[in-house]
């Protein structure tokens, strides 16, 4: 099974809807897809109109795998499944500094799950810390949408910075340009700017659109309901970048 991570450490920026759209696209086009969703507000899993895994404690997503394959849900799409978040995943770091080679443990459990799907899309929660770091460990690609701003840049440098320090493969992270305002001047030069220097970014340009804000209240992905509109276009180029990098022969470490 090969893992996507969308992963910010800057909160609403996209990342969410992102994860929604990729899982959805991964599976249409053929991929047996688990969208993972590692944020304790569980957005991700309330687009696809799933409970929250209530059962599922923090201690028991790293150490009882039968629990965690037995929270995995089916969705309203064929070949996609989700497994759940709840609030009790605020304590993830918590309960990770507490466990023996704790950075190990997401990759362990996905590994367990590899052999049901192709694809795992991680919906991970903006912050850093142990859990974050799991990802890091366990992911092939840390996708980082990034609106062109001077803090999302800013944030997306920092995090550039922790994986040097930290010696993760910096070769791992592909940016993409999220919420992009196609009149604003300033974010489309900030944009360029960002796509000269940083050569990690995809060609795809997730823009700021109404239709993906409409997800809330539809609850499916925007493919659903607005399939030709620019911002499920966007998407569709997104996943087929991304799954063309984890075909790719690359030094991507996967499950």
């Amino acid at each position: 099974m090969k893992t996507i991570a969308l992963y910010s450490i800057k909160g609403g920026v996209g990342k969410t809807a992102a994860a929604v759209n990729l899982a959805y696209a991964a599976a249409e086009s053929g991929k047996r897809t688990l969208l993972v969703d590692l944020d304790p507000q569980g957005a991700s899993s309330f687009y696809f109109r799933v409970r929250p895994a209530r059962k599922l404690k923090a201690r028991g997503f790293f150490k009882n795998a039968n629990r965690v394959d037995s929270s995995i849900r089916g969705s309203d799409f064929e070949r996609l499944d989700i497994l759940p978040a709840n609030l009790d995943y605020r304590r993830f770091d918590i309960m990770l500094n507490r466990m023996h080679r704790s950075r190990g443990r997401l990759k362990k459990m996905l590994k367990g799950l590899g052999g049901d799907y192709d694809i795992a899309v991680l919906d991970c929660p903006p912050n850093i810390g142990v859990l974050s770091e799991n990802v890091f460990v366990a992911a092939g690609i840390i996708a980082v949408p990034v609106i062109p701003t001077t803090l999302s840049e800013r944030t997306f440098e920092q995090l550039r910075k922790f994986f040097k320090k930290k010696d993760y493969p910096i070769s791992a992270i592909r940016a993409f340009s999220s919420m992009v305002q196609t009149n604003n001047r300033l974010h489309q030069e900030t944009m360029h700017r960002m796509h000269a220097r940083y050569k990690c970014f995809l060609n795809s340009v997730i823009p700021l659109s109404v239709d993906i804000e409409r997800m809330g209240i539809r609850r499916e992905p925007v493919f659903c309901y607005a399939p030709t509109r620019p911002g499920a276009l966007a998407y569709r180029t997104l996943c087929t970048e991304l799954l063309a990098v984890l075909e790719s022969a690359s030094p991507y470490k996967q499950n």
